[in-house]
């Protein structure tokens, strides 16, 4: 991957949750136009009929205390009966007071590009509060294409067309490698235009080529119909559901498609649908700017003597003078990290772990600001390390495919390799497939100033990560305010400092669903449940154990 790649990669990366985008050309629809939900029963098509009989054989996960399935689901639900899959892994906790379950709780962790029964496996039933864990089972999947799902969704080239490449080629590469120039967060000129269209150009071709046919059956109300099927598959007649980040469009996406199907919704960090590509990327960027702004006013809250400034103005001077410096040149790191291929970490790797840094200040600012003072005084080592994940393997079950489809459609073929981690390919197609972007890279330059004035190098960084979408394979979803009539009443939780998914989202979305709540957690952070905050936990789990309500205003 060439650095322009590269950053166009990073960039998406850090706004994962903004941009749900599709790529088609020509004028966008009018936002006011919700689409009608649908009004047939999926179970009742002769042709899904043997996806919606199909039972979830559970065996013990690799990870003791965990159960694991497999679910099988269409890939193309336009075709279901073509034999052509995705069969995506299923993992459960169950319930701890069982003499008192309810049923099945599933959940979506994010991203798009969260592996969610890899994310179980982990431990992230522990985010439940204890009255959920005790009246329902837990469960995560894959979504389609994500994680361990067979086929998975792959940008880069198998190991063995990497070892197959022949030494002319790698030495053209290797000279990509390391160009004259980094890319600037704000791309002013012909030149350095140019490159970022061209570079996010590579990124989607290079999409395309490996994975292909999928891409265009990856979108987030495919998403919405596999849910179904495993709600069926579970044995749960109606659904329970909670959605982080990206999960609160996948969980609105149910809700406008089979309304009546729904029990309890949750879906906290909200993303309002009816927002076009412009105006998710303003309301994001501007959120991690206000974020960033927040960190260096708070940081002595929490960071305390490690702040790497003694007041606001100096960390914001310093925060400043790293990215400044890193268009220049890359900031130098160690042998050993992961950015020592590239020369050092450019501009847009340290916007995006600044950003990134924002998600969970409680257990991020300390470490970012010791980062950033050694950054400033000439070793990024820790500044680049502060985004490094564990990966998590695809291997999430030792069962066998044949184990875990009984009564499963047939035609799933032998499954390729997967990646390790897919998750920013995962990322990049659920964007590029779930709202329209414009074909012209005109209306892209055009953006640059209003998201320059809206929120500095944040915005025009989000801008430009935009264009991989450009040259994407078109969706079907347009932005639209929801439509979801007969669903029950869905609570949203909003936290008034949300770098990633701003809370006048979530106040909106609440608006826009029939008997729509509306939580709001007075904080810091992206996402509230599950962060330690009691009044959250309580509310929230009142809701889904008892379909409480949440009163009108309610603030924690």
């Amino acid at each position: 991957m060439n650095r322009a790649t590269r950053a166009t990669a990073t960039a998406l990366a850090l706004l994962g949750a903004l941009s749900l985008t599709a790529c088609t050309g020509g004028a966008l629809p009018d936002k006011g136009a919700a689409k009608a939900p649908a009004t047939a029963d999926p179970a009742s098509r002769s042709d899904l009929r043997p996806f919606y009989g199909q039972r979830l054989a559970w065996t013990d996960c690799a990870t003791d205390g965990y159960e694991c399935a497999r679910l099988t689901v269409p890939l193309d639900y336009a075709r279901p009966g073509n034999g052509r899959t995705f069969v995506l892994p299923v993992a459960r906790a169950a319930a701890t007071g069982p003499g008192k379950r309810i049923g099945s709780l599933v959940f979506n962790p994010g991203g798009p590009g969260a592996a969610g029964a890899g994310s179980l496996e982990e431990g992230m039933d522990e985010a439940f509060g204890a009255a959920a864990r005790a009246r329902f089972d837990i469960v995560g999947f894959d979504p389609r294409g994500v994680g361990g799902s067979v086929p998975a969704l792959t940008c880069e080239p198998a190991e063995e067309e990497t070892e197959e490449e022949p030494a002319a080629e790698e030495a053209a590469a290797a000279e990509d490698e390391t160009p004259d120039g980094v890319a600037p967060l704000y791309p002013r000129t012909e030149a350095d235009r140019s490159a970022a269209a061209a570079g996010a150009r590579t990124a989607a071709e290079d999409c395309e080529k490996h994975s292909g046919p999928i891409l265009r059956h990856v979108g987030t109300d495919d998403a919405a119909r596999d849910l179904d099927i495993l709600r069926a598959a579970l044995g749960e007649r109606k659904l329970t559901y909670l959605g982080w980040s990206y999960g609160t469009s996948l969980g609105t996406s149910y809700a406008e498609q089979f309304p009546r199907r729904v029990r309890a919704m949750v879906l906290d960090g909200a993303i309002d649908p009816s927002l076009d590509w412009r105006q998710r990327v303003l309301s994001q960027s501007a959120g991690f700017r206000r974020s960033v702004d927040d960190y260096a006013e708070r940081c002595a809250e929490i960071a305390g003597d490690r702040c790497p400034g003694r007041t606001p103005g100096e960390i914001r001077a310093l925060i400043e003078r790293l990215y400044q410096r890193a268009e220049r040149e890359p900031l130098p790191v160690a042998e050993d990290s992961s950015y020592a291929e590239y020369g050092g970490m450019d501009a847009t790797a340290v916007l995006d772990a600044v950003s990134m840094a924002m998600y969970t200040p409680e257990d991020q600012w300390e470490p970012l600001s010791e980062a950033l003072r050694e950054a400033d005084r000439g070793d990024a080592t820790k500044l680049g390390a502060l985004g490094d994940e564990e990966e998590t393997g695809s291997e999430d079950t030792d069962t066998t495919e044949g184990e875990e489809q009984e009564d499963a459609s047939p035609g799933a073929s032998e499954p390729p390799a997967v990646p390790d981690d897919n998750g920013d390919a995962a990322l990049t197609a659920v964007n590029c497939l779930d709202v329209p972007h414009p074909r012209s890279v005109r209306p892209y330059w055009d953006a640059l100033a209003p998201a320059d004035k809206a929120a500095g190098v944040y915005g025009t960084a989000g801008v430009t990560a935009e264009l991989t979408c450009r040259d994407w394979p078109s969706g079907e979803r347009r932005p639209h305010k929801v439509a979801a009539e007969g669903v029950p009443p869905v609570l949203v939780v909003g936290t008034t400092g949300d770098p990633s998914t701003p809370y006048a989202e979530a106040v909106s979305l609440a608006e826009q669903f029939p008997a729509g709540m509306l939580l709001t957690y007075e904080g810091l952070g992206h996402t509230a449940y599950g962060r330690g905050d009691a009044c959250v936990t309580a509310k929230v789990d009142a809701y889904l154990v008892e379909l409480e309500r949440v009163a009108p205003g309610a603030t924690c």
